[in-house]
């Protein structure tokens, strides 16, 4: 067991989160996980290397914030760099910002509730 978010608790919390799944829509890399169903939102790619890494969508503003603080975290690879960040999980991230990154990723793209 590691001593720092690795690919297994991150696929394990990305599926903890209300209706999402996983799927492999780019063939047996990367692990792609949705909200719903095949047809969902992505809200994170996450690649088995050594280390592993995820892309997780983020708030522009904060993206940059984040990869300036972080340099494990860089801008999406293959994505909108805008709007995703690639982090290799080393450790170099703290565990309770790789899970609130996560979070922030799925609460970006999962559909808003309407009010009564």
């Amino acid at each position: 067991m590691s001593n720092h978010v690795d690919y297994a608790q991150a696929r394990s919390y990305c599926l903890s989160l209300d209706d999402a799944i996983e799927d492999y829509p780019f063939g047996i890399e990367p692990l792609v996980f949705k909200i719903g169903d095949e047809r969902g939102k992505m809200f994170a790619l996450l690649v088995r290397s050594e280390p592993a890494q995820i892309s997780l969508k983020c708030d522009p503003d904060r993206a940059e914030m984040l990869r300036e603080q972080y340099p494990a975290i860089t801008a999406g690879y293959h994505l909108n760099k805008r709007h995703w960040n690639t982090i290799v999980l080393d450790g170099s991230v703290p565990d309770e910002e790789c899970l609130a990154l996560i979070a922030h990723s799925y609460d970006l793209v999962r559909p808003k509730r309407r009010k009564a």
